[in-house]
């Protein structure tokens, strides 16, 4: 009896212990859920993506999930460089920005301006502010009829339609059409009121002020460090390379060429809080929405930047790029400070659906408050 009494006691105080595994935290839950919808949809033998998250100056969640070259079996990684598609336009963006605030020129300049050869008496009505907000009303009428021309297009070449071009699609600032000639304008006027070539103005510019020291524009050939490619899938069951090449107008650079990592793409992040090339007020400007968009809720367009104010979240800044297989997404909720990046090899996932379960698991953890 004394015995059994002994081995009740003692499993009676076993009970009484308390657990050695702490309870996770709100922050290590939602990493953990982030984890698992990626690990679900990009597996490690597939096409990938990078995802980054900077919340406040600190880098709280960084994966690479998948392949960034299946020829070679090469990982993706924070450190690869995917083709950023038109989430390069905010780029482009800002150096017109920059350049009215020394005075070169101004968002209210007419586009006749920088291109007396433009015959259309139109293009004294449309001025920048117009080509930033996709409010131009200039139709998208490039050629593409002649593949070869397609496929290795640059920025000048893409817009020569427009010397006589003779038709709006509608009167300039009364409507919404996003358009990438008009951010290919952007690539001469930055050349002609900079006195540089774009790729140094932008790099100098730019990329070096930032920290984004080995970002750069597609050319053909060009070497990309660490450099991805894009795929879409084929029929057989397996994927087929879909980037320059294979899809049109992959070659221009100031509406959509610009190769970046998201650990560099982070270095911008931070370089726009802290107001490193343009100040607050014309940020500021850049991110109010000039124009809604009709076919998404709670949207509308800045300079650069898709603008949502949805209810019960703060303000998203955000833009997304599709270009051969490359499917991205960057956005930012400037209050409270937080940037997501996904950047894919593969263009065969509902971004948008992504992108919204993670602002749901940010919610929950208390991060967006």
């Amino acid at each position: 009896m004394k015995l059994l009494h002994i081995i009740l006691l003692s499993i009676a105080f076993l009970f009484m212990i308390p657990s050695c595994s702490p309870s996770k935290s709100p922050d290590q839950i939602a990493i953990a859920r982030i984890d698992s919808l990626f690990t679900s949809l990009y597996p490690a033998d597939e096409p990938g993506a990078a995802v980054l998250i900077l919340k406040g100056d600190s880098i709280i969640f960084n994966q690479g999930y998948g392949l960034a070259d299946m020829e070679t079996k090469t990982p993706v990684d924070g450190k690869t460089f995917f083709n950023i598609a038109s989430v390069s336009k905010q780029f482009s963006a800002v150096a017109l920005m920059m350049l009215e605030q020394e005075k070169k020129l101004s968002l209210d300049d007419p586009v006749s301006k920088f291109f007396p050869h433009f015959t259309a008496p139109f293009f004294k009505e449309i001025n920048l502010r117009h080509l930033l907000s996709h409010t131009s009303g200039i139709p998208d009428s490039r050629p593409r009829h002649d593949r070869q021309f397609t496929l290795t297009a640059t920025d000048e070449s893409s817009y020569a339609y427009m010397e006589k071009l003779q038709t709006l699609n509608f009167a300039p600032g009364t409507a919404y059409e996003y358009m990438n000639p008009t951010f290919q304008l952007m690539y001469t006027i930055i050349e002609q009121c900079s006195g540089q070539s774009f790729d140094d103005f932008m790099r100098e510019r730019i990329f070096i002020p930032s920290g984004m020291s080995e970002s750069t524009y597609f050319e053909a050939d060009k070497f990309i460090p660490r450099m991805a490619h894009g795929y879409l899938p084929d029929k057989e069951g397996g994927f087929r390379e879909y980037d320059y090449g294979e899809e049109t107008f992959f070659a221009t650079k100031a509406d959509g060429g610009l190769y970046t990592s998201v650990e560099e793409f982070a270095l911008w992040e931070k370089a726009l809080r802290n107001n490193t090339l343009i100040p607050a007020h014309t940020k500021e400007e850049a991110h109010t929405s000039k124009i809604a968009i009709p076919d998404i809720p709670y949207t509308g367009y800045g300079y650069g930047w898709f603008i949502q104010e949805k209810p019960d979240f703060p303000k998203k800044v955000y833009h997304t790029g599709n270009n051969g297989g490359f499917q991205i997404f960057a956005g930012r909720f400037p209050d409270p400070q937080i940037l997501v990046l996904i950047f894919a090899t593969r263009n065969d996932r509902n971004r948008e659906d992504l992108a919204e379960k993670v602002d749901q698991i940010m919610k929950t953890a208390g991060w967006l408050d």
